[in-house]
């Protein structure tokens, strides 16, 4: 059986290589192709939707997705805690939706914010340095977002941590407490930089994606869990549940 897509930003650079793995995969077919010209209704009766578009756009798709009664995955960045909640009674009214979020589909940058929330229990300074490609149009990354986000809430009763002098541009955007500095230039794919320090030591846990190619697993697993998710499913580590195989 053939699953349907309608992929949303299909012109770019994400859209493409997903257009590819879709045409390759022999289980999924996309018949809708959206582009910044695009009425929303194109997506109507595909079986699921993918959006990999910006910001400024991913919630009017996300909320006309569901509202039609479709499943959705979104790679887009932007999908803060914050925006994820105020999402959660669209999807309560419309429970034949489900959405999947993935602000990175590289297994590794899973693993490593899975380390860094780890770590984030055993030291009260951190800081996070993310770097991507030039035209990426949104900073902090949705992954550094979500790095920032699991460590604060692995850290329960310890609260947030020591960051000095935050009042200061040069010191970065904080996210949960954690302070965050974006780097877009030329010559880089993706690249994030967990710096955590305690007393007379220093911990860095670092990923790199040297090629788009990288995402290709993570985006098949997440395209194959959607049809399935009911509410909202933040994350690829909970498609590939990290959670159970540390157990």
């Amino acid at each position: 059986m053939t699953t349907t897509v309608a992929l949303a930003g299909a012109t770019g650079r994400m859209g493409t290589l997903i257009s590819e793995l879709i045409a390759e995969s022999g289980d999924f077919e996309v018949v809708a192709r959206l582009d910044s010209s695009s009425a929303l209704d194109t997506m109507t009766g595909a079986d699921i939707v993918v959006d990999v578009t910006v910001p400024a756009v991913s919630q009017r798709i996300v909320e006309f997705a569901i509202a039609g009664g479709q499943s959705i995955l979104v790679g887009t960045s932007g999908w803060s805690s914050e925006r994820i909640a105020a999402l959660q009674p669209l999807v309560d009214a419309h429970p034949a939706s489900g959405v999947v979020i993935v602000p990175n589909f590289s297994i590794g940058s899973v693993l490593a914010t899975s380390f860094a929330a780890t770590a984030a229990r055993y030291f009260n300074s951190m800081e996070i340095i993310e770097a991507h490609h030039a035209t990426k149009v949104d900073s902090p990354s949705g992954t550094a977002v979500r790095t920032a986000e699991l460590m604060l809430a692995s850290r329960g009763e310890l609260g947030p941590v020591a960051a000095p002098h935050v009042d200061q541009r040069a010191r970065g955007q904080q996210v949960s407490s954690i302070p965050i500095h974006s780097l877009r230039m030329h010559g880089v794919v993706a690249k994030q930089d967990v710096v955590l320090g305690g007393t007379g030591e220093l911990l860095t846990i670092s990923h790199e994606t040297l090629s788009p190619s990288s995402y290709e697993a993570g985006i098949m697993l997440a395209l194959r869990a959607v049809p399935s998710v009911q509410g909202i499913v933040v994350g690829l580590d909970r498609i590939i549940d990290l959670a159970a195989a540390s157990e």
